[in-house]
């Protein structure tokens, strides 16, 4: 939603006519699940080392940062809120930014470090998702237009 969150103190920006369409059919809550957790901005960047968001959440998987240090707990945490936090509002949908390791709904980076997208989902993603919130990205909006419309 246009704020300087992620790791590089960057945002992702989506097209003004799908945030307009946003703004006019939702009522809008901005979280960052790694900035909610305490982690700062800017920070190094993490990836999933093997596996997925749903393997960090049992243990499987281990989220790593640049510098090689285990950031699992953070994400966890900061999962764990956004989780909280869409409970206590009654969210049932989320927009979720790709290929993040919190919120990758599709796809996220293989944990080589080398740009390298992979089918998966972030921590943040799959914890929403098990609890029965419907995730969508920038790249799948439409999909959540086509599920406001019926």
């Amino acid at each position: 939603m246009g704020s300087k969150v992620r790791y590089n103190a960057s945002c992702v920006n989506m097209s003004s006519s799908d945030s307009d369409w946003i703004q006019t059919h939702f009522n809008i809550v901005t979280f960052c699940p790694e900035v909610a957790a305490g982690l700062p901005i800017p920070r190094p960047s993490a990836e999933i080392n093997i596996g997925t968001g749903a393997d960090v959440l049992i243990g499987k998987a281990k989220v790593i940062d640049l510098e090689g240090s285990d950031a699992s707990q953070a994400f966890l945490h900061g999962a764990k809120l956004a989780l909280a936090m869409c409970l206590s509002e009654n969210i049932r949908y989320a927009l979720l930014t790709e290929a993040s390791p919190s919120c990758g709904s599709a796809l996220i980076y293989d944990g080589s470090f080398n740009g390298i997208k992979k089918v998966g989902e972030g921590v943040t993603a799959a914890l929403l998702r098990q609890n029965g919130i419907r995730v969508f990205s920038p790249n799948t909006i439409d999909l959540l237009k086509q599920l406001v419309s019926e």
